[in-house]
């Protein structure tokens, strides 16, 4: 029942610098760039734009255009404001085809934001180590029961941080250096137990499907038809907190509901066989660190271990869950997801959200940021302010200004238990979706 229960993503891999076929529908690297290439022609209005599917000098451009598959009657053309019962004030509608191209955001962008620094990342790495081990050394110092609830709290951000790290490697953002990328990522996320080229390869798929109803890797909606399969028991734990904020560990080892394979096993649906070997480098790595734990139990005690380690991590768990659950949910608006032609990479992008962590954004490195993350996911973090900044009047109504946080986010905590409370399923059919709410559960 557990697979019912969590479903997780994790926070985010770039089109990745190694050659990538693609495979049960998923976008590749050369789909990507042409996708993106393709948006250089002027998007018409929605309601205009029509359907292509035609080949040019041996290309099919099929994948490259989001369009309905007729042009609106003067009477649906009305009804514009108004679909799957989510009515949007002043006239706009965040399921519109926008009337700029990716390429209008790429410009806005100062150049020298493209610029990564291997120097300057390597900077942030010692930093948080220091911090690491720092707090570390003063709980274990101080061991007392004032100290250590605090340290968790502390610590488990910490981890956090440097997941975001090991994040950007997985990006290509950390630097121009594959190996450096490589080595560092493995170093950071097999310190916190995680799979570093297997979340890297699954985390690309949620870049390259964003937005997407079925092919979106990261807290994607589940159908009306699989939510009425769940039971009573399993519906209340998957929307009832704290438990959702515990998925990560088993949308590792199982993803999804409704999607097979693990991050652990070369042989899961998740790669093809050109990446065994990165997999099973990932999991020795992933299994090294857990030998490390047991020996360091062995030395210190389970207890001290547990305090030190075990306690942090869950933190750190409940850190990406919540993160990244609500960089796609909870807005007051509610906000489409896509399936069939209306999906595109600029439409499934625009359906993401920035946050503001108060403190903490300085912490874990400004991925409260997403939205220009996820358009340009390689776009180093300490630029992504900058880049939002210049293309805000790019994208308009389509950015959606983040609120305003106190020196700690406590106001999101209102917010994601709204969202647990109202978005639980959408339409089993329909090529613009919105979450529907179960009175049962509510």
């Amino acid at each position: 029942m557990a697979r019912w229960v969590l479903s997780e993503c994790g926070v985010k891999s770039l089109p990745r610098i190694y050659p990538r076929p693609s495979r049960n529908g998923l976008a590749s690297r050369t789909c990507m760039v042409s996708e993106i290439r393709s948006s250089s022609v002027p998007s018409k209005p929605h309601f205009l734009r029509s359907s292509l599917s035609l080949s040019t000098k041996g290309k099919s451009w099929a994948l490259n255009v989001s369009a309905p598959v007729r042009v609106a009657s003067v009477d649906e053309d009305n009804e514009k404001d108004k679909v799957d019962g989510v009515e949007n004030e002043g006239g706009f509608d965040p399921a519109a085809a926008p009337p700029f191209r990716l390429a209008d955001i790429r410009a806005a962008i100062p150049k020298h934001c493209w610029v990564k620094d291997p120097w300057r990342s390597m900077s942030y790495v010692v930093r948080d180590v220091v911090v690491v081990f720092g707090l570390a050394a003063v709980a274990a110092y101080f061991n007392n029961w004032v100290v250590w609830p605090l340290y968790w709290f502390a610590q488990g951000t910490m981890f956090w941080a440097l997941f975001v790290l090991g994040h950007d490697c997985g990006h290509g953002s950390f630097s121009n250096d594959p190996k450096l990328n490589s080595v560092v990522g493995h170093i950071l996320h097999s310190s916190i137990l995680v799979p570093y080229h297997g979340w890297r390869i699954s985390h690309r798929t949620h870049h390259q499907n964003h937005g997407h109803v079925e092919n979106d890797e990261s807290w994607h909606p589940l159908s009306e038809k699989i939510y009425k399969t769940l039971d009573k028991a399993t519906k209340t734990l998957r929307f009832t907190l704290p438990f959702p904020m515990l998925a990560y560990p088993i949308y590792l080892w199982s993803r999804s509901p409704g999607k097979k394979g693990s991050h652990f096993d070369p042989n899961s649906d998740l790669f093809v066989p050109s990446e065994r070997n990165d997999i099973i480098t990932s999991t020795v790595c992933w299994t090294a660190m857990l030998a490390l734990l047991g020996c360091l139990s062995a030395v210190m005690g389970p207890l001290q271990i547990l305090k030190l380690y075990g306690i942090p991590y869950v933190m750190f768990v409940m850190w990406l869950d919540v993160v990244t659950y609500l960089h796609h949910h909870g807005h007051d608006d509610k906000l489409p997801w896509y399936r069939g032609e209306e999906w595109s990479y600029l439409r499934g992008g625009l359906t993401t959200l920035d946050r503001d962590y108060g403190w903490i954004n300085n912490i874990h490195h400004d991925i409260g940021t997403h939205v220009i993350h996820h358009l340009f996911p390689q776009i180093p973090h300490y630029h992504l302010i900058e880049a939002t900044e210049a293309t805000k009047p790019v994208l308009g109504k389509y950015y959606r200004q983040p609120e305003k946080s106190w020196p700690l986010p406590f106001h999101l905590l209102g917010v994601l238990v709204k969202s647990m409370k109202k978005d639980h399923f959408v339409s089993n059919s329909g090529d613009i979706v919105y979450y529907q709410t179960d009175p049962d559960l509510s």
